[in-house]
């Protein structure tokens, strides 16, 4: 079995010797046997904390293999909207429910939530139900504990996400 231990950004002459496709709630984790997309197995023992993202690169600790990972498409709800205001209000309204968030100009993106759904529906937005990459914001997500005090039945991933543009 292949084991993926480092996170490349220099890939100097090394190519890409394969390709691993993952949801988002694989992506965070830091130990995890997956399948590669041509069938071999490999295992991630990767730095904790830190979510991967689509098109980063994962080698070996001999650097003779190179992987680059995929962002699955996954149930996702869509909204996109000219309206920056609305846009700001549907993403508060998200964030005070602590969903991960997808945010980019015109659109917000999240975990598919028939609830949560509605609930921009309600606000005048357009809701689109789909199967796409999910990037979520770091915000929120970031590894170092939290201090909020309301009880409530879920725990919260903890993970550092990356800058992305």
């Amino acid at each position: 079995m292949i084991v993926l231990n480092r996170r490349i950004t220099d890939t100097g002459t090394l190519a890409v010797s394969g390709t691993v496709t993952l949801d988002v709630d694989s992506r965070i984790k830091s130990r995890l046997r997956v399948t590669l997309d041509d069938g071999r197995e490999a295992g991630l023992m990767l730095e904790r904390g830190h979510l991967l993202r689509g098109g980063e690169l994962l080698a070996d600790a001999e650097g003779s293999q190179l992987i680059r990972v995929l962002a699955a498409p996954e149930a996702v709800s869509t909204v996109r909207c000219a309206d920056p205001h609305l846009l700001a209000r549907a993403a508060y309204h998200l964030g005070n429910r602590h969903v991960p968030l997808q945010i980019e100009p015109g659109l917000l993106r999240f975990q598919h939530d028939h609830v949560l759904d509605d609930m921009l529906r309600g606000l005048g937005l357009t809701v689109e139900a789909e199967q796409a990459p999910f990037e979520p914001e770091a915000g929120a997500y970031q590894s170092a504990p939290h201090g909020h005090s309301h009880a409530h039945g879920h725990d919260h991933p903890f993970v550092r996400l990356p800058a992305h543009s």
